[in-house]
């Protein structure tokens, strides 16, 4: 008899075991446990843990509706949640018809969903790097591959257009952008939009435009592209993504959203909606409260921004022009990239921080950057665990 169970699909092709960071990082929470000293946690990412003031009574009574009790769904979302969407588009001057949102749980089941209706089993989707990691977990849910295209640094990021082209082949069906880009801060600017737009058009090809930290921009630059969302004369098919977790603040209330937009666009809706009917997943409590608290957070939003520039501004202040390492341009978002010297690889510098200095970084070759030596550090963190986390850091790198 065999007692080992049924085989798992091929998707699930990834090594479980811990990392050396990870290890390491759960023996020092151990040993913190019997009393040494604190982690100084420079990788923080979760706003209900950074020390952020909610309005409690707030969105406690907004999730109160009695409304909720009464089940009656719509694929693309209730009318009312979709208006609320449009309203936060439209308080930063962009104008978005209803009609033109699906709702989803989160931006992660944005992305399956679109996934669901561009690909086959095999076919690929252009994704940048650096950027944040999940995109690889994403697509092989859905049997998609995903195939990098290179941002460059040259004191600012770029899009490596030559690279780009060369990476889409018979079987790219969709480019992946993040704007701003996790972990480097990097808006989209308008000539790169206007190149990718006529590239992606000319090729058939959809554009997923994932904008997440969006409303986290540390100074204003009119060569920005804020957002993709308007459509307006657009030449490409472009899939807008945000959502709660990061604009309220708020990743244990689940719900997402895309918004379509050029040519194609009301077929690729009809799609959506069927995608959406088979799960529907959105829970009408939240539906019902979104209004409300995109409302009450914008207290949460103002937190995050003061906090993030705040740390940015201490961050500076360590690594300055003389200084063995330097902070890459960042112009919005939750994290930093520094660069350290290349005496030793990333996972020497991280693992040697959280070892010799109780410092939690994370290596950038965890964001798939293509050379040595860069750390990523969250701007999130409370600030006076950031200033000493900083100053140690700091420390560190100039002491070796």
């Amino acid at each position: 008899m065999n007692s080992s169970g049924p085989s798992l699909s091929s998707r699930f092709h990834w090594d479980s075991r811990p990392n050396p960071l990870t290890a390491l990082l759960q023996e020092k929470r151990r040993a913190q446990q019997n009393g040494t000293a604190a982690i100084l946690d420079l990788t923080e990412s979760n706003p209900t843990h950074a020390g952020l003031i909610y309005p409690e009574e707030q969105i406690v009574a907004a999730l109160a509706d009695r409304r909720m009790l009464r089940y009656d769904p719509d694929p693309r979302g209730l009318l009312q949640a979709r208006e609320a969407v449009c309203g936060y588009y439209a308080a930063r001057s962009t104008c978005v018809d209803p009609g033109r949102v699906i709702l989803t749980a989160s931006t992660s089941e944005a992305y399956a969903y679109l996934f669901k209706l561009l690909t086959d089993p095999g076919d690929e989707v252009l994704v940048p790097r650096p950027s944040y990691p999940l995109f690889e977990y994403l697509a092989a849910m859905e049997s998609v591959t995903v195939k990098p295209y290179p941002l460059r640094y040259d004191g600012a990021w770029h899009i490596d257009f030559q690279a780009l082209e060369k990476a889409a082949g018979s079987r790219t069906r969709a480019i992946a952008i993040v704007n701003p880009n996790n972990p480097t801060g990097s808006y989209l600017k308008k000539n790169e939009w206007t190149r990718l737009a006529a590239w992606a058009a000319a090729r058939g090809l959809a554009i997923l435009s994932d904008e997440v930290f969006s409303d986290f921009a540390f100074e204003g630059d009119p060569e920005r592209v804020a957002t993709l969302a308007s459509g307006a004369e657009m030449d490409a098919t472009v899939f807008t993504m945000s959502g709660l977790s990061k604009i309220a603040g708020l990743p244990q209330v689940k719900l997402g959203w895309i918004v379509a937009s050029g040519p194609g666009h009301a077929a690729a809706l009809d799609g959506l909606e069927w995608i959406a009917d088979t799960f529907l997943s959105v829970a009408t409590p939240v539906q019902l409260a979104l209004d409300r608290l995109l409302t009450a957070t914008e207290t949460v939003r103002r937190q995050i921004r003061e906090r993030t520039a705040g740390n940015l501004e201490e961050a500076r202040a360590k690594f300055g022009p003389t200084s063995a390492s330097r902070i890459l341009h960042v112009e919005g978002g939750w994290y930093i990239v520094i660069q350290v010297p290349r005496t030793r690889s990333e996972e020497e510098w991280a693992l040697g921080l959280l070892g010799d200095a109780d410092v939690l970084v994370q290596p950038g070759f965890f964001y798939d950057f293509e050379a040595e030596a860069y750390l990523v550090v969250s701007l999130l963190a409370e600030p006076a665990v950031f200033r000493e986390g900083i100053q140690r850091l700091s420390a560190y790198v100039e002491e070796r």
